[in-house]
């Protein structure tokens, strides 16, 4: 079995845990109140899961290469050819993300790691990437925000706006 065939199975157990979880663990937590609500917390990851699993599963049984039969695109022994310096930045720049998400505030953390990834990533056209990042930050935090209702603190803390 080729190595995509390998990840996929492994990606297909981890949705299926998370699909457990979402289906079986989370809906017990629940208060009775919001047990009559038409969407729960849950929906969402439980729909998340099977889409997960069913795609993992396409790449196992071999379904997108169902006409042709190709050999495994992947070789080890010229790792050096591929971006793994880039691909290690890029989970770098989301660890950092994480870590400044609080500190600096949703939208300049945000920000800074949507332009800093997609110049990582081969962008060059500055400006237009700063007014796209600006424009998607904003309206990430607005709909979790104010559509949603869920509170992120869109400034640093040091403003204390």
């Amino acid at each position: 079995m080729a190595l995509d065939r390998y990840i996929a199975l492994i990606i297909a157990v981890i949705f299926l845990i998370y699909g457990y979880t979402a289906f079986f663990e989370m809906d017990g937590l629940l208060p009775p109140i919001l047990k009559r609500n038409p969407i729960w917390p849950s929906t969402f990851p439980k729909i998340l899961s099977v889409i997960g699993v069913l795609a993992a599963l396409s790449v196992v049984i071999n379904l997108e290469k169902a006409g042709k039969q190709i050999g495994d695109d992947l070789d080890i022994a010229n790792w050096r050819e591929y971006k793994v310096v880039q691909a290690l930045l890029l989970i770098g720049g989301m660890v950092l993300y994480a870590l400044t998400l609080r500190s600096l505030g949703f939208l300049a953390s945000t920000f800074m790691f949507l332009t800093g990834g997609s110049i990582l990533l081969g962008e060059r056209r500055i400006v237009r990437l700063a007014l796209i990042t600006a424009i998607a930050s904003y309206g990430i935090w607005y709909l979790v925000d104010t559509v949603l209702g869920i509170y992120m603190t869109p400034y640093p803390r040091w403003l204390d706006l």
